[in-house]
């Protein structure tokens, strides 16, 4: 499924987790013919993030809701602000509220943490990737918040890239044999798909180098030293990404070595949903 399909069913299975049978707090005092508006406010500084999620999602409750947007995606906010208004009905804006606050406080906390770790790589050649470390179900749109905050987007999933990690190899019997079968897999079975292969020292980086077949080389909890002897090795042969114990105080010192890319589960698990607010306005 391509990412409208992906975010159209995540949509469909969030409305109807939190609606379920009916909204009864709403149906019980609102006259279902009865229209609004509602304004999101801004009650917190950072990277605003879901503003076309949440036009999706009024959407998708009801088709003819006008959206209005007041800022896009990517965006500065700032405390007071005021991100859209939508005008539909009270039903639609009440069953929708939750769903838009959800998607993006949350989008909006990992697209901001993000936007500080990529500052600090600025004038570097590094890019910062994210990993799988994401919540079920929600994966789509935790990627899409590092995008939208300057990051760059890892492997989707188990099946958009071939990633020999350590258990891989240890349960294949050697690095050499698990590069060889993959590279056969590829050529027989998925031409184009990438190949990235951990190494756990400086010893896996040579080992790797005289097979060849890989695309990218992950060095796992290296120092910026051994990152660095293992980038003289490489000599730009292959791509090279730095994993394992980086973080925002230790980043520029691994982006100082050259290394292709930086992944980083933190800018997705460790970041804090932002405050926004869903109100009713008068008509």
């Amino acid at each position: 499924m391509n990412y409208t399909d992906q975010l159209n069913l995540l949509i469909k299975n969030a409305l109807a987790e939190d609606i379920g049978d009916g909204d009864h707090s709403t149906i019980c005092c609102i006259d279902k013919n009865a229209k609004g508006k509602a304004v999101l406010k801004i009650k917190q500084d950072g990277i605003l993030a879901g503003m076309h999620v949440a036009e999706t999602i009024f959407k998708t409750m009801q088709p003819d809701a006008a959206f209005h947007a007041f800022k896009k995606d990517g965006d500065a906010m700032q405390y007071g602000e005021t991100a859209f208004e939508v005008l539909a009905d009270v039903h639609t804006i009440l069953q929708c509220e939750r769903l838009v606050l959800n998607c993006m406080q949350r989008m909006s906390g990992i697209a901001t943490l993000t936007g500080k770790y990529t500052a600090r790589l600025q004038g570097f050649k590094t890019r910062l990737l994210d990993t799988r470390k994401t919540t079920p179900n929600f994966r789509l749109l935790e990627k899409e918040a590092v995008r939208i905050g300057g990051g760059v987007n890892h492997r989707f999933g188990l099946y958009d890239m071939i990633m020999l990690k350590d258990n891989h190899i240890d349960y294949c019997g050697s690095i050499e044999k698990a590069i060889e079968m993959a590279y056969d897999y590829v050529q027989q079975k998925k031409p184009g798909m990438k190949i990235e292969v951990e190494t756990r020292s400086i010893d896996d980086v040579r080992r790797v180098l005289a097979v060849g077949k890989v695309d990218r080389i992950m060095l796992d909890n290296f120092t910026p030293e051994k990152i660095s002897e293992a980038l003289s090795l490489i000599q730009g042969r292959i791509e090279t990404e730095a994993s394992g114990g980086i973080n925002y105080d230790n980043l520029v010192s691994y982006a100082e070595t050259g290394v292709d890319f930086i992944s980083s589960g933190a800018i997705i698990h460790q970041a804090v949903s932002l405050d926004l607010s869903l109100k009713a306005a008068i008509i």
